[in-house]
């Protein structure tokens, strides 16, 4: 099985949403890296995907809810054994991190 690529996990992460904004994460600009670490060997190859991302604000209370729904949506894709999900707050969000998409949908103009 080949490995996933960065856009095609980032592409299946756009299903995740902060409840409390409706634009998905990537737009939101919470996923700041993406890496893909090959395991077994070549006949059972799989592969352990690690998703570094922040949220809007530390005190979030949804963070529990979202970085669980991004570890569902990453092992949901074929040939991931494992997802990690680590939350880091440096740099910190703020809203130039918005893809012009979320700019546009949330009438926001930096």
């Amino acid at each position: 099985m080949p490995t996933l690529t960065q856009d095609e996990i980032l592409s299946a992460l756009k299903s995740c949403y902060d409840p409390e904004i409706p634009v998905n994460i990537v737009d939101l600009g919470l996923i700041y890296e993406v890496a893909v670490e090959p395991v077994g060997t070549e006949s059972d190859a799989q592969q352990d995907v690690t998703v570094k991302m922040t949220l809007t604000s530390p005190g979030c209370p949804e963070h529990v809810n979202i970085s669980a729904q991004v570890k569902a949506r990453v092992e949901q894709m074929p040939g991931v054994r494992n997802a990690t999900v680590n939350i880091v707050w440096e740099p910190q969000w703020g809203p130039e991190r918005l893809s012009p998409a979320a700019r546009e949908q949330l009438g926001i103009e930096i």
